[in-house]
This record gives C-alpha cells, structure tokens and sequence, in this order.
C-alpha cells in the first residue's frame, strides 16, 4: 500500500544472498580441497598480472597514473548515487494528513485531521483486544489520497472472518468521527508471537 519498490528490495536481496552463499563455498573449498586452493592460486595471479598490464597500458598523457582509475571512480560515485536513490525510496508513501478539505461552513477556513489522530484512536481501540498479540497503524498515501493500514496479528484460534467484520465496525466509527470515508487496508499477520504469548487466547 505504499511506495517501497518490494519486487526490487527482493531481487538485491537475492543477489547478494548468492554472492554471499557462492563466496562461503568457496572459501570453505579453499580452505578443504588443494586442488581448488591451487587453481585458485594460478587463476588469481594470472588476473593481478592481466589487471597490472591494462593500468601499464593506459596512462593520462604526461602522467604515470592510469585512466582507469578515473572510470573506476565515476563507477563509485554511480553506485553511491543508486544506493542513495535506493534508501530515499524505502518506506515511500507515508502521509501526515488525513484530511484536508475545504470548509463547506460559512466560516472561511480549511479542515485537516492530521493521520496521528486516526493512528492513536485504533491502535487504543485494538490495544484493549485480549484476542490480539499485536496490532500497528499507519497513514500511507495511494495515488494521491490518504488512506490507512492496519496490521494486526490475531492469537491462534482467532476466527479471520469475525476480527476483520470488527476491525471494519471501528474504521466505520472513526469514519463517522471525521466526516469521511477513509480508504483502508487490513493486513492479518501470523507469527511465533501468536503461538507462544502467555496471555489469554481465543479459540
């Protein structure tokens, strides 16, 4: 429900898990197999000579320094502006106001309910739930509007069908509260913290 580009974080994270995972094999094959840790040997060198040859061959005019060293660093600061346009786009879609309309009032004015409000109002409401191990609320903005996201973690034994009908009763109640009709998204969650919490369950 809001801007976090998911698929891509996904996709980094399963890159770099298989980097990692070929990486420990093969250090565990260097450090178990000496015909790995040989080849390895033979491989490395040959790429330090090839590497060392290519600098030697492309020196800045006047200069002993090689061009590489330029491109090397424009490709650093390519990757640094990608990572840093990457952690802007986390957590994207978050909206501070709820409502924000004009007065239809003779007073001239404008109405904002800010997203707080709403926030506080369910998260008291399912605080004081016995049949919940947790529930969080935020304000997020979809395609323009402002709407919420409810997450809530029911213990085992807990009917979906009936908490969601109960959930959507106290979103119609804060609907009436702020004169308007709110675009909402209900989340249920399982977890460990549902299955082992000491506190009383509804089966």
């Amino acid at each position: 429900m809001n801007g976090t580009p998911r698929a891509l974080n996904r996709v980094l994270l399963f890159i770099i898990g298989v980097k990692l995972l070929a990486i420990g094999l093969l250090l565990l094959l260097l450090a178990t197999v000496p015909a790995v840790a040989t080849w390895w040997h033979g491989w490395s060198a040959s790429v330090w000579a090839g590497a060392e040859n290519a600098f030697r061959q492309t020196h800045l005019p006047g200069r002993e320094e090689s061009w590489l060293w330029i491109v090397a660093g424009l490709i650093l600061v390519a990757i640094i502006i990608a990572m840093i346009a990457w952690l802007s786009q986390q957590g994207k879609g978050r909206a501070n106001l709820l409502v924000a309309s004009d007065d239809d009032s003779d007073v001239d004015g404008e109405v904002r309910i800010g997203g707080g409000v709403a926030e506080q109002a369910l998260r008291a409401a399912l605080s004081e739930r016995t049949d919940l191990a947790g529930a969080s609320v935020a304000t997020l903005e979809v395609k323009g509007k402002p709407g919420l996201r409810i997450r809530i973690q029911p213990r085992q034994g807990v009917a979906p069908h009936l908490l969601a009908a109960e959930v959507s009763q106290l979103v119609e109640a804060l609907d009436l509260v702020i004169g308007q009709k709110t675009p909402v998204l209900v989340h249920m969650v399982s977890g460990a913290r549902s299955k082992f919490t000491k506190a009383e369950r509804v089966r």
